[in-house]
């Protein structure tokens, strides 16, 4: 019998504090939507029966201070960047971003319009990005647990003290 097997026969497990709390916020990842165009549909199809988002702990709020997580659905204009900026602006840390669709990631179909954004991330941070006109639910579905396992990864209590220190 292995030492981590006694420990869990007894009650208790060693583990660190980052651990805990990253695994606690990957099943429970708040997703604010913004759907600009066509692949809000695909997303919307993500949370319907089929595929189920509840059943990884991702439900979708209709408010951003309740929010962890912004995907970024469709093509973003100049005339919404401002909005796209205070939404996340208003979204408590930590907080993350999905930019899905060729539209959100660089301009797609309408990169050289004089009214696209060429790439959400020049308005905010992307973390994870998702490729395709439209990306499928299951793309979408793929990215949502690339972001899962980012979290994982994530040092907590390091960034915690990070964003401190920036925001004095």
């Amino acid at each position: 019998m292995t030492a981590a097997t006694q420990s869990l026969e007894k009650g208790f497990i060693t583990t660190s504090v980052d651990t805990v709390i990253n695994w606690a916020r990957t099943g429970s990842l708040w997703p604010m939507t913004f759907g600009l165009a066509c692949c809000a549909v695909e997303m919307m199809h993500a949370g319907a029966a089929r595929y189920d988002l509840d059943r990884f702990g991702i439900v979708f709020r209709p408010s951003p201070r309740q929010s962890d997580l912004m995907i970024v659905a469709g093509t973003l204009c100049n005339k919404m960047a401002p909005a796209l900026r205070k939404v996340y602006d208003q979204m408590p840390e930590p907080r993350w971003v999905l930019s899905m669709g060729s539209c959100a990631n660089g301009g797609g179909y309408y990169h050289y319009s004089y009214s696209v954004v060429r790439g959400c991330d020049r308005i905010v941070p992307v973390d994870i990005y998702v490729p395709g006109c439209p990306p499928t639910a299951e793309a979408l579905l793929y990215g949502l647990i690339q972001m899962q396992n980012k979290i994982k990864r994530t040092n907590t209590i390091a960034r915690a003290r990070q964003l401190e220190q920036a925001h004095g």
